[in-house]
């Protein structure tokens, strides 16, 4: 049977049975669901291999464990990579384990990978498991710099019949994102004048001794394209996202959820304009010097800050580490709070009388078919969308336009000052130094080629 008619076969039973149990007319969405990938011929589910397999990196191989096989396994800390190897949820003790993401790529009997590393190193995994023929899933933020925004969309678009889905999970939840931005795209708030999104800030911490690499971790390898630095402890794994040697503090690591709904409801809205300003204060538990950090002993990324984002249109977006941790969505005819345990506001009260269409949900999802368990709804988009080549709900594009203003906001903190941005031309408007953190250089050896 051709690859063609494997597909049809697949689509047209999961339709009969919908239809059958009459799923599409009572519910906002197509069932779909891990039962759809174990079929009987248990060859038929895609070969995964997860590079990167720490907290975040099991967690999400665990995901996509429910809709292919896992064959592989990888991590510079070889504590990692065993642990996700005898996972009775991951490897199921025979997958293999590899150091190097390099041997993921190279075989030819994995369909697909998981990117779940340090942010500093998803665009050279990425784009060369894109060159690879590999589908490709990327925790969020997906870039360090803007210019690896560009980067990555033109890999994308060179390789536009591989599925790219960025683990920005929030896209997927129905009752409280999808909805609230649901509710922007019916129009029920009107015109958007104004969003807050509340993230929070960085902790503080340091000064943190050097300390003797563990024998089990390659750290030259794991700082990958950064600078050389010596090992402090509280530089690595979970605690990278407090250097901006290989993060963005809070503004990518919230930010990339939040800022994005936010992007997403005004896009939504028919509101695409990106942002042509960004001003505000921010706070660093260091001295900075030209927009670098002098000390390399403690955490640098921001603590407490306050943007303000502006839009054509008078549209303003405020990004803070005051308040409540969400999304507060401000139209002419109303306003919406959403977050990962709220969702809202006069708007939402006034559903209760007057309910959305059964299958509004199902088109603020692209027209995808949704998954029925929610906490597994991202990794079966992903799936899904390798199958049947489509664009998934968290992709490329989207996340580069958010993804903008998250980069902007951590130079302007940086630099401590005002940007213009020319949105069209992806530049800082007269200001050479802000671009210069348009982009950084790679460490030799670890350059990025397409």
């Amino acid at each position: 049977m051709s690859h063609h008619e494997q597909k049809t076969t697949r689509r047209d039973v999961m339709k009969a049975a919908a239809v059958a149990t009459g799923a599409i007319a009572a519910t906002p969405y197509f069932p779909w669901s891990e039962k759809a990938f174990a079929n009987q011929d248990k060859n038929d589910r895609p070969n995964i291999g997860c590079i990167g397999v720490g907290s975040m990196g099991s967690g999400d191989a665990r995901g996509h464990a429910n809709f292919g096989n896992i064959v592989a396994v990888c991590d510079v800390d070889e504590r990692h990579a065993l642990r996700a190897k005898n996972d009775d949820r991951i490897g199921k003790g025979v997958a293999d384990a590899y150091g190097d993401y390099r041997k993921v790529l190279d075989r030819k009997d994995i369909d697909a990978v998981s990117i779940v590393t340090p942010d500093h190193w998803h665009i050279k995994i990425a784009v060369e498991a894109l060159e690879a023929g590999k589908h490709v899933f990327v925790q969020k933020p997906l870039t360090l710099t803007l210019e690896e925004n560009q980067l990555i969309r033109r890999a994308c678009e060179k390789h536009s019949n591989l599925a790219f889905l960025v683990g920005t999970q929030q896209r997927s939840d129905r009752n409280k994102f999808m909805r609230a931005v649901n509710m922007v795209q019916k129009g029920l708030l009107g015109k958007i004048k104004h969003v807050t999104v509340g993230i929070n800030g960085s902790p503080t911490g340091g000064p943190f001794p050097v300390a003797e690499v563990p024998k089990e971790l390659n750290w030259e390898m794991w700082q990958g394209q950064a600078p050389l630095q010596e090992y402090r402890a509280r530089r690595c794994h979970y605690e990278f996202r407090w250097w901006y040697e290989y993060s963005g503090g809070k503004l990518t690591d919230w930010g990339a959820h939040h800022v994005d709904i936010a992007n997403w409801a005004l896009k939504s809205n028919g509101q695409t304009e990106g942002p042509i300003s960004i001003s505000g204060e921010a706070t660093h538990p260091v001295e900075f010097k030209a927009g670098y950090p002098v000390q390399r002993d403690r955490y640098n990324t921001a603590t407490n800050f306050a943007f303000t984002v502006k839009y054509p249109g008078d549209v303003e977006m405020i990004i803070k580490s005051e308040g409540r941790n969400g999304v507060l969505i401000e139209g002419e005819k109303g306003r919406i709070f959403v977050s990962r345990r709220t969702l809202d506001g006069s708007p939402v009260k006034a559903l209760e009388q007057n309910p959305l269409p059964e299958d509004a949900i199902q088109n603020a999802y692209k027209g995808l078919p949704m998954e029925q368990n929610e906490r597994r709804a991202h990794w079966a988009n992903f799936l899904y969308c390798h199958r049947e080549q489509k664009e998934p709900i968290s992709d490329v594009h989207s996340h580069m336009q958010m993804l903008n203003v998250c980069h902007l906001a951590g130079i302007s903190a940086r630099l401590g000052r005002s940007l213009k941005w020319d949105d069209k031309n992806e530049q800082v408007v007269g200001d050479d130094l802000a671009n210069s953190f348009l982009a950084r250089p790679y460490r030799k050896g670890f350059e990025i080629n397409m």
